[in-house]
């Protein structure tokens, strides 16, 4: 049963990681065959000056990202799953734009950001600031969906006697929520966690078409960074060693942020139990 499952990852996720830390190792230009150059495209990433540039941009829109993105879902996961009315209908209508491409929602925004025709008569992806939030917020519309989703299944979880024991000692809604709602959702919000990040760093498709990287190099990420050094100069090798360390330090967080929440050693199958 698990054999095509299998397959499809290890051809799809498996194959092109290794075929991408082998051309780490030569030069490329996409045609003919690559030819070995040892650790030449390493020792190019590491003295790289964009490579600075790029990971600070990289971390504050991962850490960024992360913020809004938890405080956002966490709320409307933890407001979906109780028992208002219309809710399922309004959780239905939230989960829509996840349901969109990333090109498409980045296309959009880019048209509703636009100086002359868009919604916003000011040049906002002309701006340091403004480019970089761009970025953050068009992120955030389409995946916190996804990530109310988890809280949402993770809040359904906890169990209802909590909050009758609480609410007979005299707890209100708001000491409920941060004395039993958050702790019981922290291995939620790991997983959540885990997802963001590994998803913050692969971002692409909407700093391609907001920004290109700009104004300057200011929003210019490691994927950029890659894209420019494969599609624009034709370095396949250096692209796929930008490529294998972008693979790196997203396992290397995702292993750290589940070491240090404890989330290995959870056992049960409910929420916080």
């Amino acid at each position: 049963m698990a054999v095509p499952g299998v397959l499809f990852f290890a051809f799809f996720a498996v194959a092109p990681m290794v075929l991408a830390v082998y051309l780490s190792f030569t030069t490329w230009n996409g045609l003919g065959d690559p030819k070995p150059v040892g650790l030449a495209n390493w020792q190019k990433l590491l003295h790289d000056d964009r490579l600075t540039q790029s990971l600070t941009v990289t971390t504050l829109l991962t850490v960024t990202s992360w913020a809004f993105q938890t405080v956002v879902s966490l709320l409307l996961g933890v407001w979906a799953a109780g028992r208002q009315r219309n809710r399922a209908v309004l959780s239905a209508i939230f989960f829509v734009p996840f349901l969109l491409s990333s090109t498409a929602i980045a296309l959009l925004f880019y048209a509703l950001l636009d100086p002359n025709f868009g919604v916003i008569h000011q040049d906002t992806l002309g701006s340091t600031s403004g480019a970089f939030l761009a970025i953050v917020f068009v992120g955030g519309w389409q995946f916190i969906p996804f990530h109310t989703l988890i809280y949402q299944g993770g809040a359904r979880q906890i169990p209802e006697v909590l909050y009758q024991a609480a609410a007979i000692d005299g707890a209100g809604r708001y000491r409920q929520f941060f004395s039993i709602t958050l702790p019981q959702l922290r291995n939620t919000a790991t997983t959540s966690s885990v997802l963001m990040i590994v998803g913050s760093l692969t971002y692409f498709e909407t700093v391609l078409i907001l920004t290109q990287g700009g104004p300057g190099t200011d929003t210019a990420i490691l994927p950029y960074l890659m894209y420019e050094a494969g599609f624009k100069s034709y370095d396949f090798g250096y692209a796929s060693a930008i490529a294998t360390f972008l693979v790196v330090i997203a396992t290397a967080l995702s292993l750290v942020l589940v070491r240090l929440t404890g989330f290995g050693a959870m056992r049960s199958t409910r929420e916080g139990m």
